[in-house]
Parts: structure tokens; C-alpha cells; sequence
């Protein structure tokens, strides 16, 4: 069986986002990136799944600049098999992820697709869902645990409420939450297999999509600071001053 799992790069999570001057969006020149966390996850449970022998092939795949070689070495590193780069010289919106990941799923038919449940650049939370739709096959989000089983795959999932287990046929998509596992380290060896391991690099173009934005940034600004708190020193206080800023009535 083979599996897809798409990756993302982004800014790094240890790095506290700078806003451009003109309010254009987050600066990226001279800043640390690296795989989306919940990308990585994904990695690592497609890897585990090949280690079980439940799989056979873990191709990884990502859309955007020449630059996220770097991120499609790190996941080969880790155990993937080999890797896709669909360059594109825009931004490129998660419905045109998806269409490009479709393309790349009808070409490469992997019987699962293992992604982050979202990016923690832009949080939408939406090119699993909308690979499954215009797939139209079964899709399990927020994955927490992940059993795979001949033509099913039975999986986890973190509600509101709690946990929901849901049985799926194959083939499916699932998108990955914190608590699915805790990625491993590349090793310096597996550092160095990976840069002889295949990396396909395509252009976005090749597949004749439409990827035209829909959406337009108009600005980008800094979260309000926020204010001190103050101590009170009983109930009653603390009644008096919520009557004085209209809170308590």
C-alpha cells in the first residue's frame, strides 16, 4: 500500500512572527522555516505504518517555493521514501493545494493520504477537506489514533465532546492532531541517505489548473497588548469595580 502525505513549510514555530512595515502580511526574509507540526506528525505516522508493514511506500509531496527542498530532505530523512516539489512562484491557497494534490493522488494512487490537520502560518484548516471533496472519498479529521487493518482503517478522533472513533474503507484521508504521536529526530546517517533519495521537482503549470487566488490580504496587524490585571483584596471589591466599568449589574 501506498501513502501520500502532503507538507507544508513554514515559519518556525520557535520564531515570534514580525509584521511587514506597509501591513502586507508576516516577514519571511532571514527567518528560520521549517515543516509545519502537524505535517510532521503525519510523517511520522505514515513511517510508523510502513515499519509495521502496513505500507510499502511513503511518498511526500509539497507545494510552494524551490526552497521547500530543504523540508521535503528533512521528511526523507525521517524515513519517507521519496519526495515531490510542485514549485509555484505565487501563493498558492489551500483550494489550490488541494486541486494540485488531486493531480498528484490521480497520478501516484496511494491508498491513504496522512496530512496536518492545519498550517500554523494561516490556520484555515482546509485543504484536507477539500482534497476530499473534489476526491470524494471518506475523510477523518483531527486524527488521535490510527489503527490500519486489510482494507480499512479505524481512527480516532479528538471532538468537542471528547473522542469518536470512526471505521473507514480505503482509500481515504486523514489529517493529523497533536496528540497522534511525537515525531522522531533525524539521525545524522539518515541525514545523509536522504539527499540521494529521489526528489521530483514539477512546476505547478504542468497540470493546467486553475490556482488563481480568491482571496485578498488587505492588512496584517499586531494583536493589542494586553493590559495588567489588578489585585483586589476581597469579593466585595472586586463586585465594586466590575459595577464600575459596567460588567456586574
Amino acid at each position: 500500500m501506498k501513502m501520500l502525505v502532503p507538507i507544508k513549510r513554514v515559519l518556525d514555530y520557535n520564531v515570534k512572527p514580525r509584521i511587514k512595515a506597509d501591513g502586507a502580511g508576516v516577514e519571511l526574509t532571514n527567518v528560520k522555516m521549517s515543516m509545519n507540526p502537524f505535517d510532521e506528525i503525519a510523517v511520522e505516522e505514515a513511517i510508523r505504518l510502513k515499519e509495521k508493514g502496513l505500507a510499502t511506500e511513503v511518498v511526500v509531496v509539497s507545494v510552494g517555493e524551490v526552497k521547500a527542498q530543504e523540508t521535503l530532505r528533512t521528511a526523507l530523512a525521517m524515513g519517507a521514501d521519496r519526495a515531490i516539489l510542485v514549485t509555484s512562484d505565487r501563493k498558492v491557497e489551500p483550494l489550490g493545494v488541494a486541486k494540485v494534490l488531486r493531480a498528484i493522488v490521480d497520478e501516484e494512487q496511494p491508498q491513504l493520504v496522512i496530512l496536518g490537520k492545519q498550517a500554523i502560518d494561516d490556520d484555515n484548516s482546509q485543504t484536507g477537506q477539500m482534497l476530499a471533496g473534489l476526491l470524494g472519498w471518506g475523510q477523518a479529521t483531527s486524527a488521535s489514533h490510527v489503527e490500519l487493518a486489510g482494507d480499512c482503517v479505524t481512527v480516532t478522533r479528538e471532538i468537542d465532546g471528547g473522542l469518536e472513533t470512526d471505521r473507514y474503507c480505503l482509500p481515504a484521508i486523514i489529517t493529523a492532531d497533536l496528540r497522534l504521536n511525537e515525531p522522531r529526530y533525524a539521525s545524522l546517517p539518515n541525514i545523509m541517505k536522504a539527499k540521494s533519495k529521489p526528489l521530483a521537482q514539477r512546476s505547478a503549470d504542468d497540470f493546467g489548473l486553475d490556482l488563481s487566488p480568491r482571496l485578498e490580504t488587505l492588512r496584517v496587524v499586531e494583536p493589542p497588548a494586553r493590559a495588567s490585571g489588578v489585585k483586589v483584596a476581597d469579593v466585595d471589591e472586586l463586585v465594586m469595580k466590575l459595577h464600575a466599568m459596567g460588567v456586574a449589574k
